[in-house]
């Protein structure tokens, strides 16, 4: 079955859950319409041979029609497919994580009660939902580009990926497949969790630590798990709006603010030490299913860390009550 029919199943089978998706077949017609309609204007003008060869020729790479109707639509596609992603993604891991009352807060609060296999199965289609639209706006780009002979289509993934809206940069990816691990190793037993990833794993490689998966369409993911700050294996990570994974205290130490007041009190101003975008620090996430993984995986590194780290962190503390106790005072 060709892309185009396999994804417009499943979007007819989603449909009841509201999901929104890439509009596939109504931007392949456009690309369509516009190389015809480009063809039909040329072969007007010329008669004979050469109404033959221009008849093969591509739409031109500045085209108002595709460029005024095909990026901006897909835009807001994209918005919408990484909001709904990332939103389902929080609110299911935000679920398993939760303990207690908590729990069964959020649980009543979703009309739901849902136990592990439910779990599974909900982080099963959210996977799944991303992949197939990642995989829909990869293939509906390369065919911009082939219509054109331009590189646009490559431009705009880059462009996507400024604006934190190619969903395989979603850190809450990379926590879906720590969650699977988590449970594969913890409460759920193998059968009932392989569905969610086949080929998810966390490697070793030449002392470096990669949380990797192979998926379906020659699709694989890889998260490299060292901080490029400290350079160690992250410790209590996070993952900034650009989509860089680093430790806690690091990411503090790169935003100029210490723990106790937080890495979201940073000034917006503040860059991501490698891809140097400003404002990253306000939209953090703090990955709690990876850093669970890790210090199942790693227990004597994560214990030395966490001993090291109190420390700085208890030092940290006393220094700023020592100043706002100054400050109270006038010295």
């Amino acid at each position: 079955m060709k892309f185009c029919k396999k994804y417009q199943q499943y979007l007819a089978d989603q449909e009841q859950n509201d999901l929104p998706g890439v509009g596939f077949k109504k931007l392949k017609k456009l690309l369509k319409k516009c190389r015809k309609d480009h063809h039909f204007h040329q072969t007007n003008n010329i008669i004979g041979d050469a109404a033959t060869a221009i008849h093969h020729q591509p739409c031109p790479n500045q085209c108002s029609v595709c460029d005024g109707t095909f990026f901006p639509a897909l835009l807001n596609e994209m918005s919408a497919v990484v909001g709904c992603f990332n939103e389902r993604a929080r609110k299911l891991l935000e679920l398993h994580l939760a303990s207690g009352v908590r729990k069964y807060v959020i649980w009543l609060k979703g009309k739901l009660r849902r136990d592990h296999a439910c779990l599974i199965q909900e982080g099963k289609e959210l996977v799944t939902y991303a992949l197939i639209n990642a995989t829909a706006i990869r293939k509906i780009l390369k065919k911009y580009d082939k219509v054109h002979y331009s590189k646009q289509g490559q431009v705009f993934k880059s462009q996507a990926q400024s604006m934190h809206i190619e969903i395989l940069q979603s850190p809450w990816l990379c926590e879906l497949m720590a969650f699977h691990i988590n449970l594969r190793e913890t409460k759920i037993n193998s059968q009932m969790s392989s569905a969610l990833f086949e080929g998810c794993t966390l490697k070793s490689n030449d002392d470096k630590l990669f949380l990797m998966c192979e998926l379906f369409d020659s699709v694989n993911l890889s998260f490299e798990l060292t901080c490029s700050i400290c350079l160690d294996t992250v410790f209590d990570p996070v993952s900034l709006t650009c989509g860089h994974i680093f430790c806690y205290m690091c990411a503090c130490s790169a935003a100029k603010v210490t723990t106790v007041d937080g890495i979201k009190a940073a000034n917006p101003t503040e860059k991501c030490p490698l891809c140097r975008e400003a404002g990253v620090f306000e939209g953090t996430v703090h990955m709690e299913e990876l850093c669970a993984l890790l210090n199942r995986s790693c227990p004597e590194y994560y214990a030395e860390r966490l001993r090291t780290e109190r420390i700085e962190r208890l030092k940290q503390a006393k220094e700023h009550w020592d100043s706002l106790g100054r400050a109270f005072v006038g010295v």
